[in-house]
């Protein structure tokens, strides 16, 4: 049985900043949704509140039929935000940091982060310094790290702006691989082009 997340009447003010306005959604897993328009549109605001990093004036939220609060939203979701944040250690480790905490054991770890970089075409980077790689690696880097936490909803904040053209491919086709009746995927982008290429809705 496929996920399914609903947004009821979403509304978000900053002081005088309306960021949202009755926002409603209904969002299935198997699926690639895009959230496309001009930068202060919102789209990360939306983002933010699915992830249960903030909470909306009113309005309500539903995963599985369920009334979910932010506490819930935030264990079945990972966000990964436009500007990558990769610990000061080798990418094994930013990789296998998540799974340590939730006691993995380390054999699973290990085949788990092994082919989050497969799934990136970074495979043979486990001992190289995270902080070292070029911006395209390290955008890769965090989208394996949120793939290898498989959580029901993947939001990707622009995963490719500012990227090359070469590691936007690459990134486009490792999202649209990680499509499941299990997870969500939701991906922000003011790109018109990309969204034709990559979404679902």
């Amino acid at each position: 049985m496929s996920v399914n997340l609903q947004l009821v009447d979403l509304q978000k003010n900053y002081r005088t900043v309306k960021a949202l306005k009755s926002v409603s959604l209904n969002l299935q897993g198997n699926k690639i949704i895009v959230l496309l328009g001009v930068n202060g549109a919102g789209k990360t605001t939306l983002m933010r509140i699915m992830a249960g990093l903030e909470k909306p004036d009113c309005g309500q939220i539903l995963f599985n039929n369920q009334n979910s609060d932010p506490k819930e939203l935030r264990y079945i979701s990972t966000l990964v935000f436009q500007k990558t944040a990769m610990f000061t250690m080798n990418v094994y480790n930013n990789l296998a940091y998540g799974l340590k905490i939730r006691k993995v054991p380390k054999e699973e770890i290990l085949s788990r982060v092994c082919g989050s970089l497969e799934a990136v075409r970074l495979s043979g980077f486990e001992k190289r310094r995270a902080k070292k790689l070029s911006g395209g690696e390290q955008q890769r880097i965090a989208l394996a790290r949120a793939f290898l936490l498989d959580s029901n909803m993947l939001l990707l904040d622009e995963p490719t702006a500012n990227l090359d053209p070469n590691s936007a491919i690459i990134i486009e086709k490792a999202i649209i691989n990680q499509k499941s009746s299990q997870r969500i995927i939701v991906m922000a982008t003011h790109n018109l082009n990309q969204a034709r290429r990559m979404a679902d809705e």
